[in-house]
């Protein structure tokens, strides 16, 4: 039994320093209570919560037609994301429109350091924050957005991003990576790379020159200025502009 025990001890020790290098890797997933599948109808059929308060009318603007430069790798458009499941039926990203011409003056800036943007997230349904919170189990919903409340990316105010490199196109590494559940996401990380938190940090700098601010706990998530003046929406990507 005390053999047992100690193999049992080894093997947990073991997956306990696997799970944070399977994070940093990319692969860090939450197992659905339900198919997203199976969800997705419900979410669809959902009512986003009623808000109080006078809106500015929405002005969705598509990132890529304002700036072509600025690439996109969106995550939940396929399958390599938390959930393993694609969850927008197009791989495009959408802002309102100041928050969208904010990011345009980023992308410019960057470009004398050598980098560009890389986009993984920008405006995102609320049917789809629907879905995040009824996948995921009741003890990991620190990680999504309550539905209950909306999201920043669900009032296009939102946007997740990296750097990729102007020479080549390639994307940069920097001290996690995107959707990573760890310390090394925090925007004040002190490990990982001095180039890995250089371009963290330039992102970061670049970014909150023209009205975004970090989240404290992922560098790669910035909220613009103006959110709050903007309501919740469920428009879903289909039914925005044509490609």
């Amino acid at each position: 039994m005390n053999a047992l025990r100690r193999r049992l001890h080894v093997a947990a020790r073991v997956i306990g320093l696997l799970l944070p290098l399977l994070a940093a890797a990319g692969d860090f997933r939450i197992t659905p209570v339900r198919p997203v599948a199976e969800l997705l109808p419900i979410a669809l059929a959902a009512t986003p919560p009623v808000e109080q308060g006078s809106f500015r009318p929405p002005d969705l603007v598509e990132l890529v037609r304002l700036d072509p430069s600025i690439h996109l790798d969106i995550r939940y458009a396929g399958t390599r994301n938390f959930l393993g499941a694609a969850l927008y039926g197009q791989a495009r990203a959408w802002l309102q429109r100041p928050a969208a011409e904010a990011l345009v003056r980023v992308q410019r800036a960057l470009a004398a350091d050598g980098y560009g943007l890389l986009v993984h997230d920008a405006y995102r349904p609320w049917y789809v924050t629907r879905i995040f919170w009824d996948a995921v189990p009741p003890e990991q919903h620190w990680f999504v957005a309550d539905p209950a409340q909306g999201s920043r990316h669900n009032r296009g105010c939102a946007v997740d991003l990296s750097l990729y490199r102007l020479a080549d196109g390639s994307p940069v590494q920097m001290p996690s990576d995107y959707d990573e559940a760890s310390e090394r996401a925090h925007p004040d990380y002190a490990g990982g790379t001095a180039a890995q938190r250089e371009r963290r940090d330039l992102l970061r700098h670049r970014m909150e020159a023209e009205g975004y601010t970090v989240f404290t706990a992922e560098w790669w998530h910035f909220d613009y200025r103006d959110w709050r003046a903007y309501a919740i929406q469920n428009v879903r990507f289909e039914d925005l502009d044509p490609p």
